[in-house]
């Protein structure tokens, strides 16, 4: 007993004086640890392994409520490199963006684990290791308890057709004794020959490709009814041993497999006759495609249009543009729709998914066309700027999009959305609706119209009109059609006078 408590008292200062423990955790100071590596090179050894500490693990964040995987699209620092909390580490393509990832402390990188290029990488799955200054970076070894990733996907090398798809049609096979031919049947061929019990073998397929068609298939019921044609009854089968009832089979006669026909086009060869290339698809345009296809098919649309006049619109806009104050058209549409939410509170909601939630204020997605997809960033609190602010707002996150350096808090969210197509000289048309959002207001391009109106004395005179239509798409299980009319001839009031907006 006495010799094992010494031994656990001692443990500590035998760690000490070995070089097991850390100066971190023991509070070693510098010039002890310089002491025990000047012992020779038994003490030396002991030191090095001190210094073979739990890496940093770096691991794939969530940078979006939806993100379920990532791409890594460029490494910013490199292997033994340098690092400082808040400094960027990497660029990763998330569901909405490319995000920078910045590093959460300091010390070194030491192991890229996954390379650049590298796709659909999991949440929490290991991405890089990092030590403090002052740890060997490289011997640093993967835990154990995690796989490395898969290799980065090569692009396959074009396919050689075979033989087989080279030929324009393979060759016939004979055909046994009492089996019927391998003949293609058109829809409506295969009816009647069903409904007339007639086997399309009676007959001669006179169709493209040796297609049996609707033609053949009334000659053949012509010459039954003329009798030179007896009704088609296919040969027994071996009597069953079952003693269960057997459901019923389709015959033999009628039954038509579909000859082995050469494909019209393969993939892997560009620019040749008949081919095809697959173009893979990126994280973006997925998720676009799948929330897309979600709300058109979960979420009642109803449209509504109306034609607005932008006179008074465009000559506030040139009287600022004297003053060196650049907005455009569609910040007016932004400012407008702002102010009618704010007036019309029923209108800024959206779907928990039991009902609508109204919002506390009014955060307006703006549609932004990049490269990669479609984005929707967000002015947040449109309704307490005025609009210079809107349009500073917009050019700096339109630019941000483009460059794909949006950070989540600017694309997350919002309470209604607005795409604008009247710069690529559209008119009009209609947009899908960005759930849980209730709205989203198309607006086409303004074009001059000639009105018949009356002047200050009540004369009837012709004058030129800049109109512009908009259309908005309104979730029904939130904003009905009457809802949705006032609020239109709201918006459309306060566009047409810009004092409103003021």
């Amino acid at each position: 007993m006495a010799a094992s408590w010494r031994l656990r008292c001692n443990l500590p200062l035998v760690r000490y004086f070995l070089g097991f423990g850390s100066g971190r955790s023991l509070g070693l100071s510098q010039g002890a640890a310089a002491w025990t590596v000047g012992r020779g090179a038994n003490w030396r050894w002991f030191h090095g392994t001190q210094l073979l500490q739990d890496p940093i693990k770096i691991l794939m964040p969530s940078l979006s409520p939806t993100m379920e995987r990532g791409n890594i699209v460029k490494w910013l620092k490199k292997e033994g490199e340098a690092v400082s909390a808040g400094d960027a580490l990497c660029e990763i393509e998330t569901d909405k963006a490319v995000v920078t990832l910045d590093a959460n402390d300091d010390g070194i990188l030491a192991k890229i684990v996954v390379e650049e290029g590298a796709k659909n990488i999991k949440l929490g799955s290991l991405i890089a290791l990092m030590v403090e200054e002052g740890e060997d970076w490289k011997h640093v070894e993967i835990p154990k308890d995690v796989s490395a990733p898969p290799p980065v996907p090569k692009p396959p090398a074009p396919p050689q057709p075979s033989p087989q798809t080279q030929t324009p049609c393979p060759a016939r096979k004979e055909r046994t004794v009492g089996t019927p031919p391998r003949l293609r049947l058109s829809p409506a061929a295969r009816n009647i020959l069903e409904k007339h019990s007639l086997d399309a073998s009676q007959g001669t397929a006179t169709g493209p490709r040796g297609v049996f068609t609707k033609e053949d298939a009334l000659r053949l019921v012509e010459l039954k009814q003329m009798g030179k044609i007896a009704e088609f009854r296919p040969a027994p089968g071996p009597p069953s041993t079952l003693s269960a009832p057997v459901p019923p089979q389709p015959t033999a006669g009628l039954s038509y497999p579909r000859p082995m026909i050469p494909p019209v086009s393969i993939p892997g060869q560009p620019n040749a006759a008949g081919t095809f290339t697959e173009i893979p698809a990126s994280n973006i345009r997925k998720v676009i495609a799948k929330r897309l296809t979600e709300s058109k098919s979960t979420v009642p649309h109803a449209y509504a249009t109306a034609n607005c006049d932008l006179g008074a619109v465009l000559k506030v806009r040139r009287d600022l543009v004297k003053d060196d104050i650049k907005v455009s058209v569609n910040d007016f549409i932004i400012r407008a729709a702002a102010v009618t939410l704010k007036q019309m509170p029923g209108v800024n909601v959206t779907w928990d998914g039991e009902g609508p939630k109204h919002l506390p204020s009014v955060d307006i997605s703006v549609a932004v066309a990049t490269d990669k997809g479609l984005i929707t960033p967000i002015i947040k609190d449109a309704a307490a700027k005025d609009i210079r602010e809107i349009a500073d707002a917009v050019k700096v996150l339109s630019k941000k999009a483009r460059d794909g350096k949006l950070l989540p808090e600017e694309y997350q969210g919002g309470s209604f959305s607005i795409s604008n197509l009247g710069m690529f000289g559209i008119d009009e048309f209609t947009a899908v609706i960005n759930p849980p959002q209730a709205c989203i207001l198309a607006v086409g391009r303004f074009r001059p119209v000639l009105k018949l109106t009356e002047d200050e004395e009540g004369n009837p005179q012709v004058r030129q009109h800049q109109l512009i239509t908009v259309t908005m798409s309104s979730d029904s299980r939130m904003v009905d059609d009457e809802l949705a009319t006032k609020f239109l001839e709201t918006f459309k009031a306060n566009l047409e006078n810009p004092m409103r907006l003021a």
